[in-house]
């Protein structure tokens, strides 16, 4: 009879929990869609600055989240700063700090890199849950009305940034 309870108790528990990691994958592949309104957030710069999303509604915006610990980020850095440079778009570069060691490391990655663009300190996690991110790098292009035109998973090159954030027009 024991024995019994146990296994209903373990199976009960494991389907339970495949279950939730079922529900959590599916949510994770959608994250928000094309067409949806992009969430506002308020967050400050590495100099301090505070930014908010809504500041630049009129103005088509690339969203960027990423860390300096992500190959992928790094591999799609300089054709960033290069897009940032040519086209002199409004890029948010959303950097996942609650998963770096510090601020300083975030600070030795842009110069090592070069990057002049404005990097974002999301501290608690609360922008990227807001847009509930798993895989980084991930981008969203955001038309002058606040809704989302694009999205992307993984590093993107410098012709697929212009050629989505030209889509926009």
């Amino acid at each position: 009879m024991r024995r019994n309870i146990i296994k209903i108790l373990i199976f009960s528990t494991l389907g339970f929990l495949l279950t939730i990691n079922t529900v959590n994958a599916k949510a994770v592949q959608e994250g928000l869609e094309i067409g949806e309104k992009a969430p506002d957030f308020k967050l400050n710069t590495l100099e301090g600055e505070t930014l908010q999303l809504s500041d630049f509604r009129g103005k088509r915006v690339m969203l960027n989240f990423w860390a300096t610990w992500c190959p992928p980020c790094r591999q799609e850095m300089p054709d960033m700063q290069r897009f940032y440079q040519e086209n002199e778009p409004v890029i948010l570069s959303v950097n996942l700090t609650d998963t770096e060691i510090n601020t300083n490391q975030v600070e030795r990655f842009m110069q090592e890199l070069e990057l002049t663009f404005p990097v974002l300190l999301d501290k608690e996690a609360e922008v990227s849950n807001l847009y509930r991110l798993q895989p980084i790098p991930m981008t969203y292009m955001i038309d002058a009305e606040g809704i989302i035109q694009f999205k992307s998973f993984g590093a993107l090159t410098y012709d697929q940034m212009v050629r989505q954030f030209e889509q926009m027009e």
